[in-house]
């Protein structure tokens, strides 16, 4: 990472702040385009943490842009055309944004993420344990934790508000909720994605135990690729040499600050507790480190 210095929170005064999500400020350009910028927020169970991990929003956008350009034969997405310049003029506060920002089309949201997983793992381990079923697909016995399994699975969940919780659904309640057509579509076009980025990365020696998507619908119901993509904060990177079956892996992602979180006295409810600095640091360089594997160089 060329710039180590944190940015919790942008601050444009030349654009209409939209939104603020858990990770990224979205501001307003016109009725076509916005703004979004990726910051060094760090969420996690659903809770914004209140100290940021420097660098990790230029690390997001770097390798989002990577995949968006590399699967784009897939499924569009939501980048445009217009540069941070064209938006920007500002010289100053494009410094302020400049590598962790991109100008998007403006499209609907779908109210549906995308979970794809093809190993057993987190969220999904325990339910196998209990039920020997992920979000009611049926899995064979007798699988170990970490284990790949026989083919990826896809397993939507509802989106929720920040410091609210996703809640797992079915296939057919994404059907109720957005149709059969566009459901089917979603499903597919995910499974497809993690496929093809999955032995991409593996060659690079990641492996992506699960991943979410976003997707977006423009007026004329066309589907997109929205928000991030096949990041460590949307995925569950493993170090391929470190990888085995029965345990829990080492990673790229956040699953060392979840580790970390899973130590303290605390009940995964607003506020989040303060992180050590040695711990957002290891994060930090966790994050670089699965960036430069992936796309080849540093942001």
């Amino acid at each position: 990472m060329t710039n180590p210095v944190a940015l919790y929170e942008s601050s444009l005064s030349t654009l209409r702040l939209i939104a603020r999500g858990k990770v990224r400020d979205i501001y307003d350009i016109d009725d076509k385009y916005m703004l979004i910028v990726a910051t060094d927020r760090l969420s996690a169970f659903d809770v914004v943490l209140p100290d940021p991990i420097p660098g990790k929003g230029r690390v997001l956008t770097h390798i989002s842009n990577f995949w968006f350009n590399k699967l784009g034969h897939i499924m569009p997405n939501h980048i445009s055309d217009l540069t941070l310049a064209d938006v920007l003029p500002d010289a100053e506060e494009r410094a302020q944004v400049e590598g962790r920002a991109v100008v998007v089309k403006k499209l609907k949201p779908l109210q549906v993420e995308a979970i794809v997983r093809g190993y057993l793992i987190g969220s999904g381990w325990k339910d196998y344990q209990n039920t020997g079923e992920i979000c009611g697909i049926k899995l064979p016995e007798g699988l170990k934790q970490a284990e790949q399994l026989p083919e990826p699975i896809y397993t939507p969940s509802t989106k929720a508000a920040i410091d609210k919780h996703d809640e797992n659904v079915s296939f057919a309640q994404t059907v109720t909720l957005m149709g059969q057509e566009l459901a089917e579509q979603v499903r597919d076009a995910s499974l497809k994605i993690y496929k093809e980025a999955a032995a991409f990365a593996k060659e690079r020696g990641i492996i992506i135990a699960d991943t979410k998507f976003e997707f977006g619908v423009d007026e004329a119901g066309n589907l997109y690729l929205i928000d991030e993509l096949l990041t460590p904060d949307s995925s569950r990177f493993w170090p391929v040499d470190k990888y085995q079956v029965g345990i829990s892996p080492p990673s790229f992602d956040k699953q060392y600050i979840r580790d970390y979180l899973e130590t303290l006295d605390w009940n995964k409810t607003a506020p989040g507790p303060s992180l050590p600095t040695e711990v957002a640091e290891f994060c930090a360089k966790k994050y670089a480190e699965a960036e430069t594997r992936i796309t080849g160089d540093a942001s």
